[in-house]
Formats: structure tokens, C-alpha cells, sequence
């Protein structure tokens, strides 16, 4: 059970990760729609497992990969936004919301 603090931190970074998916990294994710659909903190509030889903699914891994390969700049841009709220911007740990894709799947078991 996550306390009142973690939630209202997690909600604080998923509103500001989404902004930063738009405005930020925007030439990183070229073709893909990147949406962040929830974000877990750890108690310690050291660690945010981001999740995030991908459109069309089967650039996933794609930009899986450079969400992995510039973790380091989306904190560094996400500690500026949070300076004044968090004293510890957590490290984020970026994980894939396959919801989209398992919706697809039951869907097109639907239509057969």
C-alpha cells in the first residue's frame, strides 16, 4: 500500500515525465507515440518505475532502448522541473505498459 506521499510524488512525475516526453524528447522518439500511463515509487523514494506505452507496439524495443540510453538526461531535465519539490529526484527505471498490445490481441480474437 503506497502512502499518501508516495502517491502525490507519483503523481508529480507522471504529469511532469508526460510534459517532458512532449516537449523534450520529442526528436528521440521520432515515430512513436510515447505515453507515460503510470509511475510507481519506491517507499525510500529512491526509485520511480516508470511505466510507458508505445504506439504502434512494434517500435517498443526501439524506443525502449533509447528511454534506457538517455534515463540520465530525462532526470537531469525532470530535476529541474521537481528542484523545489523533491530534494532527491529518484532514479527512474523505465519499464513497457503492454495494455495496448493485449487490447489489440482481444481484439482481434473479437473479430475472428
Amino acid at each position: 500500500m503506497e502512502s499518501v506521499r508516495q502517491q502525490k510524488i507519483a503523481q508529480q512525475l507522471h504529469k511532469d515525465l508526460g510534459e517532458i516526453f512532449i516537449k523534450e524528447c520529442k526528436e528521440m522518439l521520432r515515430g512513436a507515440l510515447t505515453t507515460v500511463t503510470a509511475v510507481r515509487i519506491t517507499p525510500d523514494l529512491s526509485i520511480a518505475r516508470v511505466y510507458v506505452s508505445v504506439f504502434p507496439w512494434d517500435k517498443h524495443e526501439a524506443v525502449m532502448q533509447v528511454l534506457e540510453q538517455n534515463t540520465r538526461y530525462i532526470r537531469g531535465v525532470l530535476g529541474a522541473r521537481v528542484r523545489n519539490q523533491l530534494r532527491i529526484v529518484p532514479e527512474l527505471q523505465f519499464m513497457i505498459d503492454d495494455s495496448l498490445e493485449y487490447i489489440q490481441n482481444i481484439e482481434g480474437l473479437l473479430n475472428k
